[in-house]
């Protein structure tokens, strides 16, 4: 797109690049990323029908887990298809608005994942220093009080995003190096000054990432100073098994996070655009595709309902 340096157009839409630079290999990277998807939705999918249906499961523990994995699916979804068509059929252009809505759902979504993620440590921090008090502090409505109120700061914080974009003026480009709309790569493409888009994006991050990193380490603080005052090694163990699989979900979302949202701001010079945007995908699907796995393996109740599942539809068989 060549314009002129003092002009503009409306940009009716932008072109997805891909991965730069790994073009030739699109139709292989796909087939892992298409599996994992497969491996995503059917693990969530069954995950919350087995927490919806077992009711050895209505726990506030399990309902968070269901609100987690719900909100991976979407995740995903918003932007692994597109994903796809893009490596398999070469269809590499989205509408303006559609880019937009795609960079909202993203970024919402997310957001709420990490929400759910800090309400899961406190939910582990209310069952493990104070058991007793456990059914009264976390009853159903306070979950569902609870799920609503990060769901609604998740959407809110991300709507200023669409139209802090849509105020820019483009005159550069309309290709984006990336298999989604993301704010900052589409910010990029501006002719203008981004500072504001920047200063918000950094405020969102510190009202939801920092805020939520913050509660669950102070958590888990508190978690282990309980478990580490238990005398037996028995009953420290088990209390402390309880929390493997979230900090697991932990460490597989947010360590891809911070690559991806340090590398935007300060490692663009340093580190290669194709690893960037290989990790910024595997952000978005590794926490769907492996969280599944890991509360399944690590949760006993989990493992017997599933057990119990097959056994009953065997038996009606």
């Amino acid at each position: 797109m060549l314009i002129s340096n003092n002009s503009y157009v409306a940009i009716q839409s932008f072109i997805l690049n891909g991965i730069p630079g790994l073009e030739r290999v699109h139709v292989w990277i796909s087939l892992p990323l298409c599996t994992m998807y497969t491996i995503s939705l059917v693990g969530n999918l069954g995950l919350v029908y087995l927490i919806y249906y077992e009711e050895s499961l209505h726990h506030p523990m399990y309902f968070f887990l269901a609100m987690l994995s719900l909100i991976d699916l979407l995740t995903c979804t918003t932007t692994l298809p597109n994903a796809l068509c893009i490596f398999w059929f070469n269809l590499k252009e989205i509408n303006f608005n559609a880019c937009l809505a795609q960079m909202f759902f993203v970024h919402g979504f997310t957001g709420v994942e990490s929400g759910v993620l800090m309400l899961m440590a406190l939910d582990r921090y209310v069952a493990i220093c104070h058991p007793l008090r456990y059914a009264t502090i976390l009853t159903n409505p306070i979950i569902v009080k609870a799920g609503l109120t990060t769901f609604l700061r998740g959407v809110l914080l991300m709507i200023p995003f669409p139209f802090l974009v849509k105020r820019l003026p483009f005159c550069r480009s309309n290709i984006i190096s990336h298999t989604y709309c993301d704010h900052m790569s589409v910010v990029k493409l501006s002719c203008a000054s981004i500072k504001v888009n920047v200063i918000y994006g950094l405020i969102v991050a510190l009202l939801i990432g920092l805020f939520d990193i913050c509660c669950i380490s102070v958590s888990y603080t508190m978690i282990l100073r309980a478990v580490v005052s238990l005398s037996s090694s028995d009953a420290r163990q088990k209390a402390f098994s309880t929390c493997t699989a979230h900090i697991s979900a932990i460490i597989i979302t947010y360590v891809p996070a911070f690559f991806t949202f340090f590398t935007h701001r300060f490692g663009r010079h340093t580190i290669p655009p194709s690893l960037h945007i290989i990790v910024a995908n595997l952000y978005l699907l590794l926490p769907p595709t492996l969280n599944p796995i890991v509360y399944g393996v690590k949760t006993k109740q989990i493992r017997d309902s599933v057990m119990k599942f097959f056994q009953r539809e065997k038996s009606d068989s």
